[in-house]
């Protein structure tokens, strides 16, 4: 088969939110380069809802649901003409094998890849200058593609977001969102996080400077974090209490977003959201890489220069960025 006559791509990233967003650059650029080819989007089950908002996506297989299948159904699911593996899985690598995917692209340091895929690209994420969304790109290589795009071109991706229809949440029913700040503290382990009394004190500021504060999270998080906070009409628990959707449309309609570098934030960059996120500036987890996709995305560092950092240490330094500052910065899109 040759490249012109691929008709049905998958791209298979079956992790976490933030590693799904950040894909969807890339996934923009396949449709624009074959049109005519039904685009195929492998993900996890909680993943799904963010997916299923992207344009250039016709069609969504859930990998929760594949996997417990027998093989042959296994097999039948992920038939295509090309798979790009942009998040290394053995079991799917196998899979796209015997399901006798021609174009079959993955990268060459993985080992599993040598014998399942039959387009090997090299390159590296950890010691790169790239952006994630970026990097993403390098397995379009085989398809054609000649040179990376500048980070500059693949920032704002929202005209190719549909939001969910509006999903009423009883606790906002007469909250005017547009005055609304969102507080997301933890990350379920995916970066290096802020204080929770940091959280509680920048709250608190901006509920004394008439804003309406929303702390957002997980059940699980929920029950980390809300013996901290001294809940009110103004400084509201949403812990636990949304679908994925819901989060979607609410980010769309605050008026930013601080949390560290996790999910939530890159969702509400790439849809237009002002966002503010607090990174350590040590390699491979600094802005360079992670910072959210957005022309409205600020990002806050304790010291650029941080010598730990620079080693590539452990270092916990944006744990010193100051509650006062992230909220001069909210006042100052106000």
């Amino acid at each position: 088969m040759k490249i012109g006559e691929i008709k049905r791509i998958i791209i298979s990233r079956t992790d976490s939110i933030g590693d799904v967003m950040l894909t969807l650059p890339l996934c923009a650029w396949i449709k624009t380069q074959f049109p005519d080819a039904t685009l195929v989007f492998l993900a996890k089950a909680y993943t799904i809802p963010v997916v299923a908002c992207f344009k250039p996506v016709d069609e969504i297989l859930d990998w929760d649901t594949i996997s417990n299948l027998p093989l042959a159904e296994k097999i039948d699911r992920l038939k295509s003409d090309c798979i790009l593996h942009v998040f290394p899985n053995s079991s799917i690598a196998a899979l796209a094998k015997k399901a006798k995917i021609p174009f079959r692209i993955g990268t060459s340091h993985r080992t599993f890849h040598f014998l399942s895929c039959n387009y090997k690209v090299g390159f590296t994420r950890k010691k790169s200058n790239l952006h994630e969304a970026q990097l993403n790109f390098e397995l379009a290589r085989p398809l054609g593609l000649v040179s990376i795009p500048s980070f500059e071109s693949i920032i704002d991706q929202n005209t190719n977001f549909n939001l969910p229809k509006r999903l009423p949440i009883k606790q906002l029913k007469d909250i005017d969102l547009s005055n609304t700040i969102v507080l997301h503290p933890k990350s379920q382990g995916s970066a290096l996080e802020w204080p929770i009394e940091k959280y509680v004190e920048l709250g608190n500021q901006l509920v004394s400077s008439g804003k309406t504060v929303l702390i957002t999270g997980t059940e699980q998080e929920g029950l980390l974090i809300r013996k901290e906070f001294s809940f009110s009409s103004r400084l509201i628990d949403l812990t636990g209490e949304m679908s994925l959707s819901q989060l979607i449309e609410l980010l769309s309609n605050v008026k930013v977003i601080v949390a560290c570098s996790t999910g939530p934030i890159h969702i509400a960059a790439i849809i237009g959201t002002p966002v503010i996120t607090l990174f350590s500036s040590r390699k491979p987890i600094h802005p360079g890489r992670w910072c959210p996709l957005g022309s409205k995305s600020k990002v806050l560092v304790f010291d650029e220069n941080c010598s730990a950092c620079k080693k590539g240490k452990q270092c916990r330094c944006l744990e010193e960025i100051p509650a006062l500052l992230v909220a001069k910065h909210i006042h100052a899109l106000s």
